[in-house]
């Protein structure tokens, strides 16, 4: 991975934990069962990238572009997506471990959370319109300012979110899901 520029390559089974890997462009590449949990991804540009079986847990991407970046099976615990460049910030994410991950104030519209495990993950003045959480488990996970509308929680669980800090009009919530709406109020829905 010493090139500056990578394009349509596979990475299968690369090891590098507490590693950088700075100032690099992948277009249309691949990433199988590596790792590169707790290393520097900094100032990287990743197009059209689909990451598969990593270990990517408290990986650093400050200044990173992530456009169209798709993530499947990964572990993704402890980052925060928050320091990637706003422009273009376009990923997916499906069978991901990602609990205590952080999308502070990222514009985010059509993302996808297929079966992932949010817990304690970071929403806040996040923008989630016509986003879907399918089968994801949101345990403490933070909304607030948070624009969901049109988001389909219809399958999530797990949450807490307060109708009156979050942008939830005409989101699509199961009957289930009621009760992460009404925490404020103090009441039991049986």
């Amino acid at each position: 991975m010493e090139e500056q520029l990578h394009q349509d390559k596979t990475f299968e089974k690369i090891t590098y934990p507490n590693k950088a890997v700075r100032g690099r462009e992948f277009e249309d590449c691949v990433f199988k069962n590596c790792d590169f949990s707790s290393a520097d991804f900094s100032n990287n540009r990743f197009t059209d990238c689909e990451f598969i079986g990593c270990n990517l847990a408290l990986l650093r991407l400050s200044n990173s572009t992530l456009n169209g970046v798709t993530f499947k099976e990964c572990k993704l615990t402890g980052i925060n997506f928050s320091e990637c460049e706003e422009f273009l910030f376009t990923v997916g994410f499906e069978s991901c471990l990602m609990d205590y991950t952080s999308f502070l104030k990222r514009k985010m519209p059509k993302a996808l959370f297929i079966d992932c495990s949010l817990k304690n993950a970071v929403f806040e003045f996040t923008t989630l319109t016509k986003a879907r959480f399918e089968n994801t488990d949101l345990a403490g996970a933070v909304f607030e300012r948070t624009n969901l509308s049109e988001a389909d929680l219809s399958t999530a669980y797990n949450f807490i979110i307060d109708p009156e800090l979050n942008n939830i009009k005409k989101a699509k919530f199961s009957e289930n899901g009621l009760a992460g709406l009404l925490n404020r109020y103090d009441i039991r829905v049986v």
